[in-house]
């Protein structure tokens, strides 16, 4: 007897997007453990030290982990009830930067491999979709979209007025330091977020209240989306307690 096509995708769909059957099970643990596996060669490929027996298999090694990632990828797509929703949704960006890397260096110039490089990160990525803690995180970033935008347009006002302030008050003894207010962002970005860096200050009495009342702005608004941030995960946490 034939097995129809819509019930080995609704099955094959247990497998690949639930725990609920040993194939699932069994799906999930591979793919977490090749995660892992993908992330600890990607460091130590870093090694400067290690021989070409040892790179040579991590070569391989990402290959073959790539292709699993790869067909996990289409797999996906094809149980997708909505196979746009799921290719632009959250999880299925993350899982294609998690291989796209690999294939972009097949095709593009060596000398641009540093920068691939980079993406790979995104491999680790790919573990949030297993953690029940990083689905609260993003169901908490959800909830407060709105809010963030806001908070985002809020920020970059107050950054660009901090720019122009001091570009104001030190650019005349300062020129090399505070050129334009291009160049004023970079005191700007530094002050708000309040890492302060220290490398370019103000030294006229205008310039260091105008830091000092940024500064005070700066601490508040940072304050903003952890607020926000706690609030939600504590809302989610009284709606899904375990």
């Amino acid at each position: 007897m034939k097995t129809s096509p819509d019930s080995f995708k609704s099955r094959l769909k247990k497998v690949v997007e639930t725990r609920d059957t040993l194939g699932g099970k069994i799906f999930d643990t591979t793919i977490q453990v090749l995660i892992v596996f993908a992330v600890v060669a990607f460091s130590v490929s870093t090694i400067p030290e290690i021989s070409e027996e040892l790179k040579s298999f991590l070569r391989w090694s990402q290959a073959v982990t790539i292709i699993v990632f790869s067909i996990e990828y289409g797999l996906r797509i094809y149980v997708a009830d909505s196979k746009r929703w799921y290719i632009f949704s959250f999880y299925g960006i993350i899982d294609l930067l998690a291989i796209l890397p690999f294939y972009l260096a097949l095709a593009i110039d060596l000398r641009a491999l540093r920068i691939l490089r980079l993406l790979r990160i995104f491999e680790l990525l790919k573990m949030a979709r297993y953690s029940s803690a990083v689905e609260k995180y993003r169901r908490a970033f959800l909830d407060i979209k709105a809010e963030l935008v806001v908070f985002i347009f809020a920020t970059c006002f107050l950054i660009y007025v901090a720019a122009v302030g001091v570009y104001y008050f030190e650019h005349e003894v300062q020129p090399e330091a505070f050129k334009s207010i291009f160049h004023s962002l970079w005191w700007a970005l530094a002050t708000v977020t309040t890492v302060g860096y220290g490398d370019v200050y103000p030294i006229t009495a205008g310039g260091r209240i105008f830091t000092f009342f940024i500064l005070m702005i700066g601490v508040g608004i940072l304050a903003v989306p952890a607020g926000l941030l706690a609030s939600a995960l504590y809302n989610i946490g009284k709606k899904n307690p375990d």
